[in-house]
């Protein structure tokens, strides 16, 4: 299954998910390494329903990973269809053990992150990206092809699954910013 071409449907387990709050820096858990998950293990369903309730109260960003809300599991979430940056959209996800298959095209740009609210960062990221993964309930294998800022987007998330912020992709203070939108990435 491939992000371009149409939108992928998330599958939770037909769970409604319960927004959680989300961590912010310096929490332990923001800077901890995660476990893999078995996608289809009910915890883990009822955590990326979570994850997704989450991320659509939190209007103001595109993605989410499960560190952010107490959880140390390979888990994230990602929407960019509304944000006036993206091309790609592979559709509203949570994905389980992503892993970064292929990187090209870098490119600087400003991003945010909700467990740093008020500040942004200059980071370099890879402008395409090819991401493996599974999808929670079923287990089925994806691969997403994302570009623009949902390849941000994404890489952003997978970083907090490696226990790194936007403050540990930043070259020195010249870098930050305060957050002067709320659709910055």
């Amino acid at each position: 299954m491939s992000g371009r071409g149409g939108p992928l449907r998330a599958v939770v387990g037909g769970r409604k998910g319960t927004p959680r709050e989300i961590l912010g820096a310096p929490h332990p858990l923001l800077s901890a390494t995660t476990e893999p998950v078995d996608p289809t293990a009910p915890e883990v369903v009822a955590a990326a329903a979570d994850l997704l309730a989450t991320l659509r109260r939190e209007t103001s960003t595109p993605g989410l990973a499960a560190p952010q809300i107490g959880l140390s599991w390979r888990l994230i979430a990602f929407d960019t269809r509304l944000h006036p940056r993206s091309r790609s959209w592979a559709g509203e996800l949570v994905l389980a053990n992503p892993r970064l298959a292929s990187a090209s095209h870098w490119d600087p740009g400003r991003e945010g992150c909700a467990s740093i609210p008020g500040l942004t960062a200059d980071v370099l990221r890879a402008s395409r990206i090819t991401v493996h993964a599974h999808l929670p309930g079923t287990g089925e294998p994806v691969t997403i092809e994302a570009d623009a800022l949902e390849a941000r987007c994404i890489q952003h998330q997978l970083d907090h699954l490696d226990g790194l912020l936007i403050l540990d992709r930043v070259p020195g203070a010249l870098s930050l910013h305060r957050r002067l939108h709320s659709c910055d990435s």
